[in-house]
This record gives structure tokens, sequence and C-alpha cells, in this order.
């Protein structure tokens, strides 16, 4: 077994997974290091959406971010497919942003004026525009914004898919394994320490998701990155009931699948690692979609299951270079929008990796000494 390596990537999730395909693509020695197995946490439980102008309202580096991530979907979906035979199940049908009050819709009109410089294809829909579209929806809906370029993937098969492109690439996967701590000569980093031995590089990233400042403290800064838990559940119908994502004020998303499930989430619980799932929070998003669809009430129930994700203080993402030690990088944080921004995440932990960042980079948003602490 290889025990050297030009870079090891703590974090066997989404990000750190998208991260060891492009940088095993580009001719580097790659080590995952992953402490379960891979996708185990955050990236499994996530529904998979790419929403891009319904999550994130408001200019900015983020919106940015998350238009350029999106817009690489159909080409990713095509390269994993090619490299892995793995289908992420990428599906392009839209979403819908919908008003439950006359208040809302009428913030909602505004947005979309705001939306149309991204995408002159959105636009609002009234009640009955919005019930021809999909008859389910319950008829005291007060219309929607129409977000055609908005999809979803299957979240655990796109983790899936770049962990096993990165393997194709010559990349290594280390699962049930633990790192302790960081390897320092001469003030850079050369390698971890782990429960299954030690692992010599040049270069290690930090995307261990909402665990990135336990191991982060061992280093100097303290980064602000807490676990929000949602739980989510699904249900299956004979007939496809909606054909269309539904999206209510990130109070609860309806996804429609493929295989015919239809996942529904998800709550947001701060502050915890405990991931049971709890009959208050199921009950609640039940009563919520059944609100938005009644006859969801009728389907068939499928499963329940919740995750962990890494919001920050700011709600930005962190990806950027360590301030202390040479080598080290994290891309952690990404909260809800991990599956979306993963493509991109790869691209630009290359970028950093490889010193290649522009000036006008968006990079220095989510720099790491935006919003630290140095622990003396």
């Amino acid at each position: 077994m290889n025990h050297s390596f030009d870079v090891a990537i703590i974090g066997g999730g989404i990000n750190g997974a998208s991260i060891a395909y492009q940088l095993s693509k580009i001719g580097k020695k790659v080590a995952i290091i992953e402490k379960e197995r891979i996708g185990s946490e955050a990236s499994s439980a996530a529904a998979g959406m790419l929403a891009a102008q319904a999550e994130i309202e408001h200019d900015g580096p983020l919106f940015q971010l998350a238009l350029k991530s999106q817009a690489m979907f159909p080409d990713i979906s095509n390269e994993l497919f090619e490299y892995t035979g793995i289908d992420i199940e990428y599906v392009h049908k839209g979403m819908l942003k919908i008003a439950e009050t006359e208040e809302l819709a009428h913030e909602l009109k505004k947005q979309v004026n705001f939306q149309k410089q991204w995408d002159h294809e959105i636009r609002w829909l009234d009640t009955k525009e919005l019930l021809d579209m999909e008859p389910a929806l319950s008829p005291s809906v007060f219309g929607a914004i129409y977000l055609p370029n908005d999809g979803h993937v299957k979240a655990s098969k796109l983790t899936d898919a770049f962990a096993k492109a990165a393997l194709y690439f010559g990349a290594e996967i280390r699962e049930n394994t633990k790192a302790l701590s960081f390897i320092y000569e001469n003030g850079k980093i050369a390698g971890l320490n782990t429960n299954n031995g030690t692992i010599s590089c040049g270069q290690v990233v930090v995307a261990t998701g909402a665990w990135a400042s336990e191991l982060l403290k061992n280093t100097g800064i303290d980064i602000p990155i807490y676990p929000v838990k949602g739980e989510c559940f699904s249900v299956r119908t004979e007939e496809p009931l909606i054909n269309t994502t539904i999206f209510s004020d990130k109070r609860c998303y309806l996804v429609p699948k493929r295989n015919g499930e239809i996942f529904i989430g998800a709550t947001m619980v701060e502050n915890t690692f405990e991931k049971k799932v709890t009959a208050g929070g199921i009950s609640g998003l039940i009563d919520r979609a059944c609100q938005l669809v009644p006859q969801i009430k009728d389907a068939e129930w499928e499963r329940v299951w919740s995750g962990i994700r890494p919001q920050t203080s700011d709600g930005l993402p962190y990806i950027g270079a360590h301030p202390l030690c040479q080598g080290l990088f994290i891309a952690a944080g990404h909260f809800r929008n991990g599956i979306l921004l993963s493509p991109i995440t790869g691209k630009l932990v290359v970028e950093l990796l490889e010193n290649q960042v522009s000036n006008d980079s968006l990079l220095t948003a989510f720099r790491l000494d935006r919003s630290m602490e140095i622990i003396q």
C-alpha cells in the first residue's frame, strides 16, 4: 500500500470527492482519508437540489459561485458517466418557488425582476398558470416563481461517481481511517498521522464539513463552522404526482426522483451532531407537504433519514489556504449548497493548490481570515 502522495484530502463527502477527482485528473497522486465510508454524512442525506436561484436571493460572491457551478452539471454528468458508468440522475425540469400568502407573492414578484438579470426564462406564474403546470398543488397557493433551469441530482450517486472517477485517474481511498494530527517539517505540511498509520504528502485539504473546526483547532485557528441537523422523509406514488421540484420559503421542499420517490425535507436544528430522526420533526414536514400537495397524504411511505449540514457564521463556505500552515487548505462550510457547489469547489481547490488564483477570483470572499480566531 502506498503511503506517499502529493495531496491528502481529509473527508470523503461530496466536496472531498470532487476535489480528489479534479486533482487526480491533472496527474496528482491523491489520497482520500475518510473516517467512515465515502459519502456517509451530509452527502448521502441531501435531496440533491441545484437551486442556485431559489436558495440564494441576493447577488454576491456566493450567488455568482452557485451560478457557475450550476452551469457545470450537464458536462459533469456526462464526464462522470464516461469514466465510471454511474448515472448521477441529473434532472433538468425546473423548480417552483411557491408563495403561500399574498404578502410572500408580492415579495417573490420583486425577486423575479432581479433573477431575470441572470436568466431571462424565469417568470412569475399566477395561481391558474401554476395549477396548469402542477395540478396536484393546493389551489390555495398565490402563485410561484418558475425557475426552468434549476434541477437536481441523486446526491449519493454524485458523491460515488466523483470518488470512482478519482480512482479511475489513480487516486486511493482510505475508508475507516481517521486523521489524528498533522506532520510538519520546516514549518510546512509533510503528512498526516492517522489511526491506520502515517501518510506522507506535501499538501492537505480539510473537507470534513461540520467537523472541520474540531480538526483545525489543533493548527492554531478556530473557524466558526457549526452543525445543523436536517431531517427528511420520502414517499412513493404509482403515477407521478409532481414533475417539478416544489420549494416553499426554505421551510419545505418536495423533489421528485426518477425512481418514483419524492424526497421531502428538511428541518433545521442547530448545534447538534445527534442524527436521530424525531417524530416532531417528521410530523411537521408531513403537515407542510400535505398543505402544499394534498395528495401526499395518500402516497406510500418509503423511509426517513437525517444529515448534518456544515453552516458558518456568515453563511459563506471556507475555501482557502490556512493562514499559518503552509500546504494546508480548507474547503468546508457549504451548508445547504454542498451538492450544488461541488463541481466548482473541486476546480477552485485545484487553482489554490496549483497557485493559479487570479486577482479577481471569487475565492477572495471565501478566505479563512475573513472571520476566524487565532488560538494562543
